[in-house]
Formats: structure tokens, sequence, C-alpha cells
């Protein structure tokens, strides 16, 4: 779609420190304002239900950050070794794409862990608050991949195929009708985002809320996988199971066995 959402042309009195055009990309700004908006959430709810201070969201949310972007990249790395072995600069260029969701959201969780018992804050509660804190950022970055054209979708005959046209745009082939899959995502993540919210609002216990939240993201994105056409990241069973819908089981199985210990342990509890 629209990779560069604005260009600048720098006054050439500067041009000799700064590049003669400076480009806004659109994954980038989307995530930023993701970021802005979960920032919210987090620290009007954290400090609503438990008094934590402005200051720790602060921290929380960089080191979320820092973990994500960690994460991300890591996964990324395992999809194809050997070539970011050869081209390590490969893994490294840009923020606009190579990133894997779960490998951020995998090594985010137990930064979340160690940072809520570092700071006696209520580990299950605080969890249900960064269920919503997650969809809001992801919700924003999958719009971010639609428009540079990232995570693009098989080619498909539907009316509702979106073609890209961008040089930039990562969407492979161009010119060519494919399944919208990042604004399925879009969907699947703005339809979790308002049954949490309403959940949480009568939620059972402590934890069913971000628990429920990876259950049912990992089982739509096994089904979002059947739509997506960036193969290149690989199958672990060529053609029927890929990277992605692995590990979507995998915290599927460990997240309902979670959630049905709880439910058991806390059944008739009141949750805050």
């Amino acid at each position: 779609m629209y990779p560069v959402i604005f260009q600048f042309t720098i006054p050439k009195s500067l041009q000799n420190i700064l590049p003669d055009v400076v480009s806004i990309y659109s994954y980038g700004l989307l995530i930023a304002l993701g970021t802005v908006l979960a920032y919210t959430h987090t620290a009007y709810f954290s400090k609503k239900q438990y008094g934590v201070s402005v200051h720790k969201t602060t921290d929380l949310v960089l080191l979320l950050i820092f973990a994500a972007v960690i994460g991300g990249k890591f996964f990324f790395f395992f999809e194809d070794p050997a070539k970011y072995l050869t081209e390590p600069k490969l893994l490294l260029q840009g923020f606009e794409n190579g990133f894997v969701f779960f490998g951020s959201l995998l090594f985010c969780i137990p930064t979340m862990l160690w940072f809520f018992k570092q700071n006696n804050l209520p580990i299950l509660g605080m969890l249900d608050i960064m269920a919503l804190t997650t969809c809001i950022v992801h919700v924003f970055g999958r719009m971010g991949c639609f428009f540079a054209g990232c995570c693009y979708g098989l080619p498909t005959d539907q009316p509702w195929g979106i073609t890209f046209e961008h040089p930039q745009s990562h969407a492979q082939p161009l010119n060519t009708p494919l399944h919208p899959s990042q604004l399925y995502s879009v969907l699947v993540l703005g339809t979790l985002i308002a049954f949490l919210w309403k959940l949480k609002k009568k939620k059972a216990f402590n934890g069913q809320v971000f628990l429920l939240y990876l259950i049912l993201y990992s089982t739509a994105r096994i089904f979002l996988e059947i739509f997506r056409g960036d193969y290149a990241r690989g199958f672990i069973i060529e053609d029927v199971l890929t990277h992605s819908q692995l590990i979507a089981l995998l915290v599927i199985t460990i997240a309902s066995a979670i959630y049905w210990q709880l439910k058991k342990k806390y059944s008739g509890a009141k949750a805050i």
C-alpha cells in the first residue's frame, strides 16, 4: 500500500549532517502510535487497580520494548539460521520487517513475570491488564504490516483481494490481488480487544483475561496462517504445519492447562 507516509527534503544548509530526504515509514509510525496508546492503557489501569506509579509503568514498557525487539529478531533468525549467519546484516536491517510476533510475546512474558515479582506487584492481575496492552500494540502493528506489505497473503480471485503496487512494498508478487491477511489479523485482534474488555469487568479469577487472550489469539493464528503467502518463513511439516502454527499449538496447550488449574483453584473466589 503506502510503505512511506511522508517524506521531507532537508534544507541544503543541513544536508552535510543529515540525509537529503527524511522518510516517515507507515509501519514505524503505527507501531509508535500503538505503543503510546498501550502505555496509556497500562499506566491508567495499573495505577487505578494496584497503585502502580507512572515511573514503574514507564520502566516496564521500556523493558518490554527491548524484550519484544530481541525476541522478535531471535525467532526470525531461527527461520533461516544459515542465511543470517552468512549475512547477519540482513537480520538487523530496518524495523519495518523481520520480526516474529510469537518471538516477541514469548520473550515479553518472562520479562513481565520477573518485573512484577521484583516490584511486588500482583502477577496474575497485572497480566490481565497486559493482555489488552499487547492486543493494542499488535493491532496497530498489523495495520503497519498492511501499509508496508509484509505478512502478506496468498494470491486470490476474491473481490476483497488487495493489490500491492508500490515498489517498496514487501508483498510478493506485486500487481496481483492477494488475501489481505494483515486486515484479517486486524479484524481478529479488534474482536479480541472488545471481548477481553468486556470479560475483564466480570472475570472469574485473576489471570483469566491473559490466558484466554493467549488461547484465543493462538487458535485464530492457526487459521490465519492458511491465508499467509510469505512462505519464506518456512514450515515444520512442508505445506502442512508452519513454525507459527506449531508455536500456537504449544501456547494453547500450556495456557489451557494453566487456565483450568487456576479456575479450579480459585473457583468461587472474587477476582479484582
